[in-house]
């Protein structure tokens, strides 16, 4: 029943005899939403029949990994292959795909919301340079998402089981186990792995580690971009600004960050300094690509360089692609900033990105998700230096990874008190749907002013 209250005109919805207020924003629905699977999942994992062994987990622990699977994370305070059963396994996998599925097609839909909300000059703009998000109608969306999502994740689950049946001679059962939950837990960036170890004990299998480093890696790109290449792959020239910005970007980062995690660990004994070159270059390229984002890790994270582990930060925050599977800041809103800072240093008047402008509000929208993120990163790196004892790198490190939805741990996350695992939910949280949520509110509250104010000149630097 909807009526309309006395106070500021504000609708509320009548169910079960209370007075609910009304979402008057899409990303409220957005956020809303990812809640209630968040709690729907941890009442889930809280039962009996979750655990392994008697009694069920605690709150904490069923909080904690209900919202590391809905936001696509990865970290964790209790092993995932032997704590669950199959029923807690089965859990997980939902939420996985419920919180990549929901993901990729609730920022899409927003996409459409805002293009829709936004003037019409800007509206054709954005229709201009984002071919591939006009999809119609919500229903081609939805199916769109899907069929990619499920056409992705079955090839790579045949690859795997392939592989553990054929090589490492698991039952057919079982190589079906791992492998159709790796494969939903790498195209959706969730870096959740069965074994204790995650994937170090794959380290020297290219058929384990290359299919499931193409898995997350394209589920990191995102549903537009992954939609545009498939309709005209070929021709580049006709990409949106958002796919060449996208691939672009995401190839430097895969190529810029093998090349520095090879450097800073091939001298490393406990890393790559006593594998043989292959294997080297594999680990290299799976290690520096898991941190767009995927969480998974064939290296031991606490073994690595400290010089590695900022590097890892960095890229953890930049993230991948928009309306994807992944998390942190984006490669684009990372790149506009890079161009914003390029057009300032050569002095000129306007940013312009493959032979097109950008605008002043798009600008100041990157800068506000990308410094909200730096400063969500900060605080929550601040309380943990109060809370534990454990040092800077390392708390940095992790809040970088749960803010980042990355997943990757220096082994820290289990010995984080009751409170400090509090905050690490609250960030991965904000990590998973503040960027999207911020940037769709941005672009809706578009206002035009009737006036403009005298020019101020402050002093800069």
């Amino acid at each position: 029943m909807r009526d309309s209250g006395p106070a500021r005109g504000r609708q509320r919805w009548r169910w079960a005899g209370r007075w609910l207020p009304e979402f008057r924003h899409p990303s409220q629905v957005v956020v809303a939403g990812f809640a209630a699977v968040i709690a729907i999942g941890t009442v889930l994992l809280s039962l009996p029949v979750a655990k392994a062994g008697p009694g069920g987990a605690t709150i904490v622990e069923a909080l904690f990994t209900a919202t590391s699977a809905v936001c696509v994370t990865g970290l964790i305070v209790v092993d995932t292959g032997s704590y669950w059963t199959g029923f807690g396994e089965l859990v997980i996998t939902g939420l996985i795909q419920v919180g990549g599925f929901g993901f990729m097609t609730m920022a899409t839909l927003l996409v459409m919301v805002v293009t829709r909300r936004i003037g019409l000059r800007s509206r054709l703009s954005v229709a201009t340079e984002t071919r591939a998000l006009g999809l119609g109608d919500i229903r081609s969306v939805v199916v769109g998402v899907a069929k990619i999502t499920v056409l992705f994740e079955v090839i790579l689950a045949a690859i795997l089981v392939a592989r553990l049946a054929g090589s490492y001679g698991h039952p057919i059962g079982e190589a079906i186990r791992l492998g159709a939950f790796h494969s939903i837990s790498s195209f959706n960036n969730a870096g959740f792995s069965l074994h204790q170890d995650n994937l170090i004990g794959y380290n020297q299998d290219p058929w384990i580690l290359l299919p499931i480093a193409a898995g997350f890696i394209c589920g990191g790109l995102g549903f537009p971009v992954l939609l545009e290449l498939r309709r005209q792959f070929r021709r580049v020239q006709q990409w949106s600004l958002h796919t060449k910005l996208t691939v672009t970007v995401t190839a430097i980062l895969l190529v810029g960050g093998f090349a520095f995690v090879l450097a800073s660990e091939w001298r490393n004994p406990a890393t790559l300094a006593n594998m043989s070159m292959p294997d080297r270059l594999l680990n290299a390229f799976f290690n520096s690509a898991t941190t767009r984002t995927a969480g998974f890790n064939s290296l031991e994270v606490g073994d690595l360089t400290h010089g590695t582990w900022l590097g890892m930060v960095v890229l953890m925050f930049i993230g991948g692609g928009s309306a994807g599977t992944a998390g942190g800041i984006k490669v684009t809103t990372f790149a506009l900033l890079f161009f914003v800072i390029v057009a300032e240093i050569r002095g000129e008047r306007s940013v312009t990105v493959f032979d097109r402008q950008v605008g002043a509000r798009v600008q100041r929208q990157a800068l506000t998700i990308a410094l909200l993120g730096v400063a969500g990163i900060v605080v929550a790196t601040l309380v943990l230096t109060e809370l534990t004892d454990h040092s800077l790198d390392q708390l940095l490190f992790e809040t970088a990874s749960a803010f980042g939805t990355v997943g990757l741990s220096t082994g820290i996350t289990t010995d984080l008190p009751t409170a400090g695992q509090v905050v690490i939910i609250l960030l991965m949280f904000f990590g998973r749907l503040g960027p999207i949520t911020l940037a769709s509110a941005l672009a809706i509250r578009e206002r035009g002013r009737l006036y403009e104010l005298p020019e101020g000149r402050p002093i800069i630097g």
